[in-house]
């Protein structure tokens, strides 16, 4: 399979794509507002503590406090100042000990392991780590492993060999699994770069005392190039000239070897509209995804879920109907796959598959959707196929999918996809009239509402105004205004000139 990163960068955001076989499988994307924060490190003030929740929630300087799981607190819990001098001890916690938990008002170190999404403030852990190309620094700890990825015994007994003899008093010490194959002393070179981004945390705190960020982890492109660029990636192309020096020296420092298949894109078109990629961005975002057979799939989020729908649309099979629908379902499985990690959807997910007989065609559904869902790197859980046919999943979510990135809530639904019907409309001006005319003697009003309402109520077939007028005895002014959504109107008293909408509203 050909692999490749493509990165464009551009004033406001800088995008990641992965393609694989030339057709996009990831996309990460990091706007200029709103960063990368997975990784970042903050001094954190517990703020409240909810047993019942087995949560606490800190203060990290931001307007939502963050959420510390006790399950992400680790075998100690102490303050920053003890965690920093090195010398807290991690015990191993004998099987059902109680998790340490942490006391209203007491100063720790978190870093963040999941973004903030939608109302939720970022989820933390006070298990601190530093990542590397090759080696992942653990403050506090004696590990010394291995990527469980690795698994030729020999590379993994030699990597295990090198990592303790490296590992620094006071630190635990990982290799990752493109460590694979590297020299001793381009672990060394990497290490000795995470030993600096320590010393520079702990030259933070000592000047730090308030809740705040102290030590910020690398930008999205290079997160990516450091955790995703391996020997299996073809090659990097890249349309910024900086951020071409940048990862270039990146790599020559780390000594990966890989600096040689870095290219600077230099092409008169857009990159993403080279490599074909815009508009499979474009499709990302889109509720419904057509299929090549002719069927589709639409994408709902929810609040709690996403709930997934697969419909045979406009295909029209030649075989019996159940081999018509295990074909539709098999090419929806791939699909649905392959959109749930470019739209990087995660949480729990529901999934309506079209409803099949036989028992072997719903098992032949449920492997080939495992077999699609193990090419993502992130972690899922899925369920066997129910009685209703629904397949249940879920998959790990680290930051917001694409969807809550890039769009926001419509101000005209509120998010929900409908609007309000011009009779629903009237109906409510009618309920408003009623209370208004229970509580005061006044014969004459206007009536704002958006155009396409007041249209509806002036040329309607029935004269909606006129059975208004006669039926309350008012005279009633309709008058048109762009800037109102369609659901709202206002109301003023001719008498007077007052607006009295909002004291007959419900």
């Amino acid at each position: 399979m050909k692999k490749e990163i493509v990165i464009n960068s551009s004033i406001g955001e800088t995008r990641i794509a992965i393609l694989e076989d030339g057709r996009l499988a990831e996309l990460f994307v990091e706007q200029a507002e709103q960063g990368r924060m997975v990784g970042d490190i903050y001094l954190g003030k517990v703020v409240n503590v909810v047993a019942g929740m087995h949560a606490a929630f800190i203060d990290i300087g931001h307007e939502q406090d963050a959420f510390l799981h006790f399950s992400d607190i680790g075998d100690t819990l102490v303050d920053y100042k003890t965690f920093m001098s090195l010398k807290c001890s991690r015990p191993k916690r004998r099987n059902g000990a109680p998790r340490p938990v942490p006391k209203q008002g007491q100063k720790i170190l978190v870093q963040i392991i999941k973004e903030p999404i939608s109302r939720k403030g970022a989820r933390v852990s006070t298990e601190i780590s530093f990542p590397g190309r090759f080696l992942v620094l653990v403050p506090n700890s004696e590990a010394a492993g291995v990527s469980k990825k690795i698994f030729k015994v020999q590379e993994k007994r030699d990597l295990k060999r090198v990592v303790r003899k490296l590992r620094p008093s006071g630190f635990g010490l990982i290799a990752r699994t493109v460590a694979e194959g590297q020299s001793e002393k381009s672990l060394q070179s990497d290490l000795d770069m995470l030993l600096r981004q320590w010393k520079k945390l702990d030259h933070r705190v000592k000047k730090t005392s308030e809740p705040g960020l102290i030590y910020k982890d690398v930008t999205m492109a290079s997160s990516v190039i450091r955790d995703l660029f391996t020997k299996d990636v073809d090659r990097v192309v890249v349309d910024s000239k900086k951020l071409y020096r940048e990862i270039s020296a990146y790599l020559k420092e780390a000594g990966s070897g890989l600096s040689n298949r870095v290219e600077h894109f230099s092409g008169k078109r857009p990159i993403f509209d080279q490599f074909g990629i815009e508009s499979e961005f474009e499709k990302s975002l889109s509720r419904k995804v057509w299929m090549p057979s002719g069927g589709y799939v639409i994408f709902d989020h929810t609040e709690a879920l996403v709930a997934v729908d697969v419909n045979s649309g406009k295909f029209i099979g030649r075989k019996e109907p159940e081999e018509n629908i295990l074909r539709v379902n098999l090419e929806a499985a791939k699909e649905i796959a392959r959109q749930l990690r470019l739209r990087d959807i995660g949480g729990i997910i529901v999934i309506d598959f079209i409803d099949m007989l036989e028992p072997k065609n719903k098992k032949r559904l449920y492997d080939e959707f495992t077999h699609e869902l193990r090419k993502s790197r992130a972690q899922v859980n899925i369920a066997p196929i129910s009685e209703f046919g629904l397949i249940e999943l879920t998959r790990e979510r680290v930051r917001p999918s694409l969807l809550f990135a890039f769009t926001e809530a419509c101000s005209t639904c509120d998010g929900l996809g409908r609007v309000v019907s011009e009779s629903t409309v009237l109906t409510r001006i009618e309920r408003w009239i009623g209370r208004f005319k229970a509580e005061r003697r006044d014969w004459s009003i206007q009536l704002i509402t958006h155009p396409s309402v007041a249209h509806y109520m002036l040329n309607g077939w029935k004269n909606n105004a006129r059975r208004l007028m006669w039926k309350y005895r008012m005279k009633i002014q309709i008058v048109g205004d762009e800037t109102l959504r369609g659901d709202k109107f206002r109301v003023f008293s001719n008498r007077d000139g007052l607006e009295v909408t909002d004291k007959y509203l419900v």
